[in-house]
C-alpha cells in the first residue's frame, strides 16, 4: 500500500470516528471517500461500527460498489448509495449516510430542514425528501439494490444533502472535510431549527445569507479549523485510529516551551548546586588556624 494511501485511510478512519464522537453517526451509518487517483473507484470500511473503524479495515470498491479484491469480511449492505451517487454526480468526493436523533423528526413528519443560523448554510437552502415508496412500494427502508441507490441520488440531484423517509439522510462534500463540516453543522441547524419551532417563531436564512455565509465556510481554513477541533475532543477520549499523522501524538508546542523553560531552570539549579559544593569542600580542605590571644 502506497503512503498517500495508507493517509487516506487513516484520514477516513478518523472521519469515521469524529462522526461517531459528535453524535452525527450511530452504530450502522457510513462514510466514503472517492478514489484520489481513479474517479471509478471509491473507498469505504467493511462492515463495522464508525467509532471503531482503524484504517486497515478500509476496502476499495468500484462505481458498481463491488470490492475490487475479493473480501474475506463482511461488506456494508447500503454500500450501493456511496457508489450510485459518485456515479450520477462527479463532483462529489465523500459520501456520509447517517441516522442523526437531531434530523430524524424531519425524516418522519416530511417537515423540510432549511438553514436557520450560519453555519447551518452549509446544508443549502433545503434538503430534498426521498421517499421509496413511490418507486419501490413497501420495503425493509434499507437502500441496497443499485435502483433503490440510483433513485436517492436522483433525488438528491446538485443539492449537498437528501433527507430519508423514516431512515436517515445522505450528505456529500468535495472533500472529506467539508463532508464531517456539513454532517455535523447540518444537524446542529436541524436541531436549532426543532427548538426554534416549539418556540413557534422562524425563518430560515435569506438566499444572500446563504450564497455569502457558504462562501466562507466553503474555504479550506474554516473546514479545517473545525477538523482539528473535532479531532482533538476525539483524541482527548483516547479515540483516534492507530497510524500516522495522529494528534495524540503530535508535539504540543506549548508543552515543549515549558518542557524547555524547565531544562533550562534544572541545569541552572545543578550548575549552582556544583559551586555550592566547591565552595564548601574549600572550606572543609583549608586548615583553622587557632587563634592566639595575647600574654597577659
Amino acid at each position: 500500500m502506497s503512503d498517500k494511501f495508507a493517509k487516506l485511510r487513516h484520514e477516513l478512519a478518523i472521519a469515521n470516528r469524529i462522526l461517531a464522537n459528535e453524535g452525527v453517526i450511530d452504530a450502522f451509518g457510513h462514510v466514503s471517500v472517492r478514489h484520489p487517483d481513479d474517479s471509478g473507484r471509491y473507498f469505504l470500511s467493511r462492515s463495522r461500527s464508525p467509532e471503531v473503524v482503524e484504517p486497515n479495515d478500509i476496502l476499495e470498491f468500484d462505481l458498481d460498489s463491488q470490492p475490487v479484491a475479493s473480501p474475506t469480511v463482511q461488506l456494508y449492505a447500503e454500500r450501493v448509495i456511496h457508489g450510485e451517487i459518485y456515479k450520477a454526480r462527479p463532483d462529489v468526493v465523500a459520501v456520509g449516510h447517517h441516522h442523526a436523533p437531531a434530523v430524524m423528526p424531519f425524516c418522519i413528519s416530511g417537515d423540510p430542514i432549511v438553514p436557520v443560523f450560519h453555519l447551518g448554510a452549509a446544508m443549502g437552502a433545503i434538503a430534498p425528501f426521498w421517499d421509496s415508496r413511490d418507486e419501490f412500494g413497501d420495503t425493509n427502508l434499507l437502500v441496497v439494490k443499485p435502483a433503490e441507490g440510483a433513485s436517492l441520488a436522483r433525488t438528491l440531484g446538485k443539492h449537498s444533502m437528501v433527507l430519508m423517509r423514516r431512515h436517515g439522510a445522505t450528505v456529500v462534500g468535495s472533500s472529506l472535510r467539508e463532508l464531517v463540516f456539513r454532517a455535523i453543522y447540518s444537524c446542529d441547524n436541524a436541531r436549532y431549527l426543532s427548538e426554534a419551532k416549539r418556540l413557534g417563531n422562524f425563518s430560515p436564512l435569506t438566499p444572500g445569507e446563504i450564497e455569502m455565509a457558504q462562501a466562507i465556510y466553503q474555504l479550506p481554513n474554516a473546514q479545517s479549523r473545525a477538523w482539528e477541533y473535532w479531532e482533538r475532543r476525539l483524541a482527548k477520549r483516547g479515540g483516534m485510529p492507530a497510524g500516522p499523522m495522529s494528534v495524540a501524538a503530535a508535539p504540543d508546542p506549548s508543552l515543549a516551551r515549558l518542557r524547555e523553560g524547565a531544562g533550562r531552570l534544572a541545569k541552572a539549579a545543578a550548575k549552582k548546586a556544583v559551586a555550592k559544593k566547591a565552595v564548601a569542600k574549600k572550606a572543609v580542605a583549608k586548615p583553622v588556624k587557632p587563634r592566639r590571644g595575647k600574654r597577659k
